[in-house]
């Protein structure tokens, strides 16, 4: 099977001795012209690649500071045309790997094929469906086996042995493994099995795995980066984007290298 850019793109940091750093926004939060900025502004600090939140009336995996924000962009009219569509417009201008997150309704609604074949023509790179089981995946999966896009899958805390290993057979791009049991937002600490989980995660898994849920400060990056190949930080990064303090992101990319 062919290497995805996407899983290339994050091997490629890990070869180099460093950890993958993916940030997610909400697309939409500040408007649709806020999407470019925002893309290159985290482009230009070096991040491996970008997970876009489509903004949904039902969000059940996200914490208050992405609902804010998801609620924000709706009030704006954002929807999953017009942010592919605003993105088509400056597609060529982006480096780095750009990563759809999206509940499964809005895609429904958009027609799966029709998403897809958008999707290719803006050059995106990989897509997160969160409220898309495995038993369920081959709707959007079977869709994309000649494609260049990636469909992530979700692998919980909880989630038993051999459901792991199921998922890591089918799973590409990355594996993002959740670091809390909940949804996202701000934590001041982590259970103690984490570092196991992750380490069991990696033992079985053939691709990447990165830690997402919870991480906010550039301590918690360093500390979780130890245990994974990389980290995806949303609520710190969503926020200081909506407060004006971009350069705050600076500090939280990964200072950990690997070996350390």
């Amino acid at each position: 099977m062919t290497t995805k850019p996407l899983q290339l793109a994050i091997e490629e940091k890990v070869k180099t001795g460093q950890k993958a750093f993916i940030p997610y926004i909400m697309a939409g939060d500040g408007g649709l012209k806020a999407i470019r900025k925002q893309i290159f502004f985290l482009q230009q600090v070096g991040v491996t690649a970008i997970e876009l939140g489509i903004p949904f009336t039902d969000p059940v995996a996200d914490g208050p500071v992405i609902q804010d924000a998801g609620n924000r962009a709706l009030k704006e009219g954002v929807n999953l045309k017009a942010i592919l569509d605003e993105i088509e417009q400056f597609k060529k201008e982006v480096h780095v790997p750009l990563v759809i997150m999206s509940y499964l309704n809005p895609i429904l609604a958009f027609g799966i094929e029709k998403f897809i074949a958008k999707c290719e023509n803006v050059g995106i790179a990989g897509l997160i469906i969160p409220d898309l089981p495995i038993e369920e995946a081959d709707i959007i999966q079977s869709k994309l086996t000649k494609s260049s896009i990636a469909l992530v899958q979700l692998i919980s805390l909880t989630s038993p042995i051999d459901r792991i290993e199921r998922i890591a057979k089918t799973a590409e791009g990355f594996i993002y493994a959740v670091t809390v049991n909940g949804i996202t937002g701000v934590r001041n600490e982590f259970g103690q099995s984490l570092d196991e989980h992750l380490h069991n995660l990696k033992e079985i898994s053939d691709i990447p795995v990165l830690a997402g849920f919870g991480i906010s400060t550039p301590e918690q990056v360093d500390e979780l980066s130890t245990m994974a190949d990389g980290v995806i930080v949303g609520s710190a990064i969503v926020k200081a984007f909506h407060e004006g303090k971009e350069e705050s992101i600076k500090n939280l990319l990964p200072k950990v290298t690997v070996g350390e």
